[in-house]
């Protein structure tokens, strides 16, 4: 079983007139393969929540959030999981790039980055099943497009017998969601405010990361 945990970080705002909208945005992907691997990225996001977030009490924060909790808080959950199996993926768009005529669809634009990233992702191996979970923040239709053109994408990357859930999730229930998120937010960091610091701690657990119009 192979779990593909997808979250962004930054905004798909394009004005850069009248409001400040991030210059980057960053989605990425935490690829984990096998069931005892996925348990134990699992059990180190409740163990840093428990110990860290509910012992400590911090006003207004209830789960692993990139833009919310500390570095020191980030660097204690990468300690529980580095020797964990597991890589990350990530493409940065540069939105100043964006094409004009694109601006007015996000959902286009969203998707489009997804795909780009999961198709650095070997697929060739992945067996006996691929799940990828992302934050349900679609609304019912938007999930509908971008399941099916996910679908359309990747089938052709999976063996025939191989089955695809695409999965979209609340992240508070998903505690692979959070983990992915902290890492996203780290990749989005570095290129928004040229800020390595909490990059730097996982970066060996990078195998792509790269800018999108660069």
């Amino acid at each position: 079983m192979w779990f593909l945990y997808l979250d962004e970080s930054g905004d798909l705002g394009f004005d850069f007139v009248t409001k400040k909208p991030s210059r980057f945005f960053t989605i990425a992907v935490l690829v984990i393969k096998g069931q005892g691997n996925n348990r134990a990225l699992i059990n180190a996001v409740k163990h840093t929540i428990k110990r860290k977030l509910h012992k400590n009490k911090l006003p207004g924060v209830y789960e692993l959030k990139g833009s919310k909790v500390s570095l020191e808080i980030k660097k204690y959950f990468y300690d529980k999981i580095a020797k964990i199996d597991f890589k990350i993926y990530a493409l940065t768009l540069n939105k100043k790039r964006v094409n004009q005529a694109l601006l007015s669809n996000k959902e286009r634009i969203y998707n489009y980055i997804a795909r780009l990233v999961i198709d650095q992702i070997d697929l060739n191996d992945a067996d006996p099943r691929v799940m990828l979970i992302l934050d349900k923040s679609k609304s019912g239709y938007e999930i509908g497009e971008f399941n099916s053109y996910l679908l359309r994408q990747i089938s052709g990357k999976l063996d025939p017998k191989v089955p695809l859930d695409i999965v979209h999730k609340i992240s508070h229930e998903m505690p692979g969601l959070q983990a992915v998120d902290i890492f996203a937010w780290g990749i989005f960091r570095k290129y928004e405010r040229k800020d390595s610091e909490w990059f730097d701690v996982f970066k060996a657990k990078i195998a792509y990361d790269k800018v999108y119009l660069p």
